[in-house]
């Protein structure tokens, strides 16, 4: 039996929403086909972008959009992307599959995803084999609202007013396919770019990232906020779940028990990271000022057989939505310092919200953890004394309404009696399962609607007690309402 003890007193900080933030990177289907279509496209869109898609991303209230890589970011050149697409230059995509870029999908078709789905900008600038000059007029493109060569452009190219571009982040993986650059190299080049990078707008002013380190390169965030920790605002960390090692990724589907628990051990890492990372930004900005971006995240497994290894196309089970779960509690145990989290990918790619064929779109489990997720965002984190079975993980956040619960059980075969007391009279509860019988439930095309939420009715109030038994292999959420 697991217990969780609430005190309304004992408060974090707010959840940043954005948290719960996505990424769409130029890499398989996740633009070309999973989002942008174009106007021509016989598939339902507005401007281009695929009506289905977006409809399902905006009932998720996605805060934040990083866009275009990844690694695809150090190889972008953003004036390849603007203008008239019939005569934009076509590339190889040299990081993903070795396929054309058409460019078709540029600053202008991605900001106008942004305002269909109602998120911000996170835009990630070329470092590895940019310029300081290609950046500092791509800001300038952006964000500034005057007379000036690169605003004359974006007027000429269709868009008068400035666009308010929230993050920027300079350079990605430069310890790898950004630059296989040495810490001691980067910090000079992130002190030099950022330099560069105006903030044309007093009132909004860029946020800006740092390329941090990858998984548990802790001499990487030593150096890089030893030496450039006042010039920034935050810092990246990568991590993804692995069912056995980074050389081995092992199937989404059909896979053992055992891998069922690697993958979900292999997520939980994250707090040990999280903590580690933090002890040492914490030598050089006690304050919490900078910080961690999580901005790579999620479980990363073998492709699906017969599709482009280059792709990255993998199925989403039950599994990833246990993934899914476990991490953003983690993020939200460490609200001080997790500023911003964006899971890879959004469609297609990785462990997605969505997955498209043609016209035909289905949601993933791991879509729906993040749509009952969403009345975390921005609420208030509760400090919570815990005592949890070895498979349930817990969060809890103080809402207008009361209380918002997310519970995981992890187990596959026993379910978890929960108690959960309150320290206020608890005057209902309402609450969402997530779950399936097989441990790669799933959705696909001939069954979009195999795995999905339903109402929760193993719940029960008294007093200011609210049980519930969580089954196996299960997501739940409980809305809680309280006399204040």
């Amino acid at each position: 039996m697991s217990t969780i003890t609430v005190n309304a007193a004992r408060t974090n900080a707010p959840i940043s929403k954005y948290i719960y933030g996505q990424f769409a990177e130029h890499l398989g289907r996740c633009i070309y086909g999973g989002l942008w279509v174009g106007p021509d496209s016989d598939i339902p869109n507005t401007n281009g972008l695929r009506n289905d898609v977006v409809a399902a991303l905006r009932d998720l209230h996605v805060p934040v959009l990083r866009w275009p890589g990844g690694c695809f970011a150090d190889t972008y050149h953003w004036e390849d992307g603007i203008g008239p697409r019939e005569t934009r230059k076509q590339i190889i995509n040299t990081n993903w599959g070795g396929v054309v870029e058409n460019n078709h999908f540029g600053t202008h078709e991605y900001f106008e995803l942004l305002r269909q789905i109602g998120a911000e900008a996170y835009v990630n600038g070329n470092v590895g084999s940019g310029t300081v000059r290609e950046m500092a007029e791509w800001v300038e493109y952006m964000t500034f609202n005057g007379v000036s060569p690169q605003a004359d452009r974006r007027k000429q190219n269709g868009h008068a007013d400035p666009w308010q571009v929230k993050f920027f982040g300079v350079g990605n993986e430069s310890w790898g396919c950004g630059g296989n650059m040495r810490p001691e190299y980067y910090a000079d080049l992130y002190r030099q770019y950022q330099t560069f990078i105006q903030n044309y707008d007093p009132q909004h002013p860029l946020y800006k990232i740092a390329s941090g380190p990858n998984i548990d390169d802790y001499r990487w965030m030593d150096v890089l906020m030893d030496r450039a920790a006042d010039l920034m605002d935050g810092i990246s960390l990568h991590h993804y779940a692995l069912a056995s090692k980074w050389e081995d990724k092992r199937p989404a589907l059909a896979f053992p028990e055992a891998e069922w628990f690697s993958l979900i051990k292999s997520a939980q890492k994250m707090d040990e990271l999280i903590t580690k990372h933090s002890t040492i930004m914490d030598k050089y900005d006690p304050a919490k000022r900078v910080g961690l971006i999580v901005d790579e995240w999620g479980s990363w497994l073998d492709v699906e057989p017969g599709t482009n290894p280059g792709f990255l196309y993998q199925q989403n089970t039950l599994r990833d939505a246990m993934v899914a779960a476990v991490t953003l509690h983690i993020f939200q145990h460490h609200t001080d310092r997790v500023h911003m989290a964006n899971i890879a990918q959004m469609v297609n790619v990785l462990q997605a919200m969505i997955l498209t064929d043609g016209d035909q779109m289905v949601k993933t489990p791991t879509y729906d953890v993040f749509k009952m997720f969403v009345p975390h965002q921005g609420a208030v984190a509760m400090d919570t004394v815990d005592e949890l079975s070895s498979t349930t993980s817990a969060s809890v956040s103080k809402t207008a309404d009361g209380y918002f619960v997310s519970l995981c059980n992890f187990g596959l075969d026993a379910a978890d009696d929960l108690a959960i007391a309150f320290d206020q009279p608890v005057t209902g509860v309402t609450g969402t399962v997530l779950t399936a019988d097989a441990m790669d439930a799933h959705n696909d095309f001939d069954h979009p609607d195999a795995v999905h939420a339903d109402q929760f009715s193993a719940v029960t109030s008294t007093a200011e007690t609210v049980r519930a038994t969580l089954p196996p292999k299960s997501v739940v959420t409980l809305q809680v309402r309280v006399n204040a």
